[in-house]
């Protein structure tokens, strides 16, 4: 019986693969039909003979058009489908060309396909971009965004020679699970997914290229619309003069800055610089709330180029801001050997913001601090020196404090840390230093800190043992007032919760910037059995409040 084959739609007759006569095996291609740009391919349904066509290849036809007659007839003994009826050998199969040619393409950004760039790092003995991602995410968690991104150069080079020397376009963008599983999320407790970027200086020495300038836009903007951390591995120079495919001038309306800074206070934000920082790459990192960064580290808002570019003079990249002095300066909050102890830190200071440790059957007390070290830890004598710092790690479980900024601003120390696992940050005088005295630099430091917990729900833990803040002629060239000022502020905006506790001095309004602005301030206020308060020094006030009495006592003795 004569069958008709019909148009399913409005279309076009693309091509007829049979013509009159022919025998049909069943699945074999009739025609190619083709709808609103999309091409449709119909099917021989069973075994049978073709015996007219009822429009020709290039005709437009209306839905139900006749296409072309048929019969269908018993099989031949030699005529099968043509199509495969079960699933197709993969190993054996032949690639298409756009799976092929998109493998290939990956192949380029991979490692272990670019030796002589690996070399280079090893011979500085750094690790790559993608092997510091590695180390800083959970295992097979990093899934990478704009991987096949090249530099914006196609008008003065060759589109190959793009693809195979500037993969990523210099940087490396995704999301990675970082400390999954570790803690149990707190009220305030940041994700544990992650937006992860590294700047990647064996491409255009890490310059900041069109493309990565929109991936990173990209990635931040996940971040502020998913409330994800910012970890940055930062290295390289600035801005990129030899991109040529966008009609840019200066590029001074990119809104990549503007948009990371935003992220302060909302995500944290972790840096990490090992190697040379300069221009683009450090502005970002100094909108970190914690940077580490490496010993052999140089970070600077301009490099060598730049600074002989200004007229400044000529330098070596190892002259700009070496880690002794970004340490000292504290612009480097944590100082760490080599990019392996960087990711491992980075990891931590993360899990500080992720929320109270995971307890389980068998695990370890939280600390091995007996009540004999803590009556120990400080001298009998009320004006003898002591280690704050093993104060601080009595106070913290076993093996978690984290420093920063420890070489900056000694007068305070400032550290995260986890008591019975819960994340606080700890504020803490440094006796050692002008016997604990708050200078201009130390309230700065202690403001940054409390901002700091404040933004990442961290309660704070203040140890107290200062005569009060420094005085004298060249305090105030320092604007001590302005500095001392900002530390009051900062107290009086924190909505974390405060402990304060005194070890031996407690006098003064340096006293009382370090509680957050008065001893009524914190939730509790306690003190060890040495505790002094006082408006000012106990032998100050004296001198002051007593001067005639002292004045009038002959006997040395009587007067002391």
């Amino acid at each position: 019986m004569e069958q008709q084959v019909v148009a399913p739609m409005a279309c076009s007759v693309v091509m007829l693969a049979v013509a009159p006569g022919d025998a049909l095996r069943r699945g074999q291609l009739m025609c190619v039909l083709e709808a609103m740009k999309m091409e449709h391919e119909l099917l021989a349904p069973e075994h049978g003979r073709v015996l007219r066509l009822a429009v020709a290849a290039g005709q437009a036809v209306e839905a139900g058009a006749p296409l072309l007659i048929w019969r269908s007839e018993a099989a031949p003994g030699d005529l099968e489908a043509t199509r495969p009826s079960g699933p197709v050998d993969a190993g054996t199969s032949v690639l298409r060309p756009d799976l092929q040619a998109l493998i290939e393409r990956q192949a380029h950004t991979l490692d272990a396909n670019r030796p002589e760039a690996v070399a280079r790092r090893r011979a500085r003995g750094q690790r790559t971009a993608r092997e510091n991602i590695a180390a800083a995410c959970d295992a097979g968690s990093f899934v990478e965004y704009g991987a096949l991104a090249i530099a914006a150069q196609g008008r003065r080079r060759s589109h190959d020679d793009l693809v195979r020397h500037t993969p990523a376009d210099g940087m490396v963008t995704g999301l990675g699970d970082i400390n999954a599983g570790r803690y149990v999320p707190m009220p305030g407790s940041a994700a544990t997914r992650c937006v992860v970027m590294a700047y990647d200086a064996t491409v255009l020495a890490g310059t900041q290229g069109l493309r990565n300038h929109q991936k990173t836009d990209r990635m931040l903007g996940l971040a502020r619309q998913g409330r994800l951390p910012v970890l940055l591995f930062a290295e390289g120079g600035g801005g990129r003069p030899g991109d040529t495919d966008a009609a840019v001038l200066a590029g001074l309306y990119l809104p990549t800055f503007a948009s990371f800074a935003g992220l302060s206070g909302r995500v944290p934000l972790v840096g990490v610089a090992a190697g040379r920082c300069y221009a683009g790459n450090a502005a970002l990192l100094g909108c970190c709330d914690v940077i580490i960064a490496t010993r052999d580290s140089n970070i600077g808002l301009g490099g060598p180029a730049m600074v002989e570019g200004g007229g400044l003079g000529v330098h070596t990249p190892e002259q700009i801001g070496p880690s002794a002095v970004q340490s000292g300066n504290g612009v480097i909050d944590v100082l760490v050997a080599d990019e392996v102890e960087a990711a491992a830190v980075a990891r931590r200071v993360l899990g500080c913001f992720q929320g109270r440790s995971v307890r389980r059957d068998g695990d370890p007390p939280w600390s091995d601090a007996t009540a004999q070290a803590f009556r120990e830890v400080l001298p009998a004598s009320r004006t003898r020196s002591y280690d704050m710092r093993a104060v601080l790690r009595l106070v913290a479980d076993t093996g978690t404090l984290l420093e920063l900024r420890a070489g900056h601003a000694p007068g305070v120390l400032t550290a995260l840390a986890r008591i019975e696992g819960r994340p606080v940050g700890l504020l803490a005088s440094n006796p050692a230093h002008l016997g604990g005295a708050l200078d201009a630099e130390a309230a700065d430091k202690a403001s940054r800190f409390m901002a700091l917990c404040d933004a990442r729900s961290l309660p704070l833990v203040s140890l107290v043992d200062t005569p009060g803040f420094m005085v004298g002629p060249d305090s105030e060239a320092q604007a001590h007032v302005r500095r001392a000022g900002r530390l009051f502020i900062e107290g009086a905006r924190l909505r974390v919760p405060i402990l304060a506790v005194v070890l031996r001095k407690a006098y003064g309004l340096g006293a009382m910037a370090m509680t957050g602005g008065g001893f009524h301030v914190p939730f509790a206020t306690v003190a060890w059995p040495g505790g002094e308060f006082g408006a000012m020094g106990l032998e100050g006030a004296v001198r002051l409040g007593y001067r005639k009495e002292l004045a009038a006592a002959a006997d040395p003795a009587a007067r002391a």
